[in-house]
């Protein structure tokens, strides 16, 4: 099942922050149309039927069906990016994050 790194979460809350947002929206994740391989990130209201949902503290990711397996053994890491534009990344749970030496 698809992980969440405390920046993912601070990430995802802060997009969350808004008067139009409801509390139970999400991010969603899904395979992007006619582009094979490529996942796309979307806000999302309430997930879709089939779709897995990963919560970690206050956040909820949605994982379309057809996207559980390529996520199964990642982490959902996020780094800090324009306001309101994190850049999202996936790393291999077995794999160390680079970092600072």
């Amino acid at each position: 099942m698809l992980t969440l790194t405390d920046n993912a979460v601070t990430a995802i809350r802060d997009l969350m922050v808004g008067e139009n947002v409801p509390a139970e929206a999400g991010l969603r994740i899904a395979p992007k149309p006619d582009e094979a391989g490529t996942l796309e990130v979307s806000l999302a209201s309430t997930p879709q039927a089939g779709d897995q949902v990963v919560e970690k503290a206050d956040v909820r990711v949605f994982v379309a069906e057809d996207a559980v397996s390529i996520l199964d053994d990642k982490a959902l890491d996020a780094q800090p990016g324009t306001p309101g534009h994190p850049t999202f990344r996936l790393d291999r749970r077995d794999q160390p994050r680079p970092g600072p030496t």
